[in-house]
Formats: structure tokens, sequence, C-alpha cells
């Protein structure tokens, strides 16, 4: 059985290829080809449809809609030229740390980049 981590790796490099395709062949091609506006709203649309899942409490549509989530949220993460390896990395970072103290590093980082 594969990882978690080559499921995404995998999944990744499919997207990537998709990009500058044929539109007409290829939903991921068509959503590059469309520009960041439409792929952000699709994963708006896609987040919005996670919480209307979770709001049924329906578990086979939470997975289902997160699913999607997460398909669209690499399509981004690829529109900027990033993958799924940096997502894991910033997640392993923030592992051990509490919710309220990475909120609080984030806080102070973002200060001393606003020079505030």
């Amino acid at each position: 059985m594969s990882s978690s981590n080559d499921t995404l790796a995998r999944l990744a490099e499919v997207i990537a290829s998709r990009r500058g395709g044929d539109p007409d062949k290829s939903y991921v091609a068509r959503l590059f080809s469309k520009g960041t506006d439409a792929i952000l709203k699709k994963v708006g649309e896609e987040a919005t449809e996670v919480v209307m899942a979770a709001k049924d409490g329906d578990r086979t549509r939470i997975v289902g809609e997160t699913a999607d989530l997460w398909f669209h949220s690499m399509v981004a993460l690829a529109h900027f030229g990033l993958g799924p390896a940096e997502v894991l990395a910033e997640l392993e970072r923030r592992e051990g740390l509490s919710g309220l103290e990475e909120f609080a590093l984030r806080k102070t980082r973002q200060r001393e980049g606003d020079g505030t």
C-alpha cells in the first residue's frame, strides 16, 4: 500500500502534466487556462461544500467534498509553483507545537515582516 505522501506526489505530477494542455480535453488544463481567479473561485466553492456537508453530518459527502477541496487546492498550489511537499513540510514544522503557540509565532513573524 502506498503512503499518503506518495498519493499526493503522484496527483501533483498529474496536475503539473496538464498545465498548458488542451482545455477541451482536460478539466485541469481548462482551470489553468482560465487563470488565477477561476482556480481560486473553485477552491472557495469546494470549501463551502465541505462546510455544508459537515453541517449535514453526512460522512460520505464530507470525505468526497474534502477530496474535491484538496484536489482544487493542489491545482492552486501548482498554479503558484508549489506542491504538496511544501505543505507537508509546513505541517511537519508545526508538529509538536500547540495551536496557540503556532498562532503566536505566526503573529510575531507577521509583525516582524511588516516592520511594526
